[in-house]
């Protein structure tokens, strides 16, 4: 088996999706997609990806299976300034919960929280 990312895949639980889908668009200033579920429990809208590159996709996620909230597992989104990122938060319907800091040799991270009560980090080298 060759080496791989841990991570493949993401979701991210809502229970507004136009209501996420507007907040991600507006802070991360992309598209996102609808993605079918061939078994039809669950609604979703992809974040861009290209699966054949670096790092991992994912979607927000509208299930009766999981709910969002706070403490659970924390997605990092990237950018070339995560502080760009955080400005745009509160105006969307967020809140920056730290605001941007350095993680050393690693670069800058801010986390935050979005409109359904997740909580989500935005990394950049500068």
């Amino acid at each position: 088996m060759s080496k791989m990312n841990a991570i493949g895949w993401f979701d991210i639980y809502v229970d507004d999706l136009d209501r996420a889908v507007s907040f991600y668009e507006t802070i991360l200033n992309c598209k996102l997609e609808p993605l079918g579920d061939p078994r039809g429990e669950i609604q979703m809208m992809s974040f861009p990806a290209d699966m054949s590159t670096y790092g991992a996709g994912g979607a927000l996620s509208k299930s009766v299976h999981a709910k969002p909230g706070v403490g659970g597992t924390v997605v990092y989104f990237a950018a070339d300034d995560c502080a760009d990122v955080e400005a745009r938060v509160s105006s969307a319907g967020g809140e920056v919960i730290r605001p941007k800091f350095s993680i050393g040799e690693f670069g800058w991270v801010s986390l935050c929280k979005d409109t359904e009560g997740n909580i989500f980090g935005v990394s950049s080298m500068k």
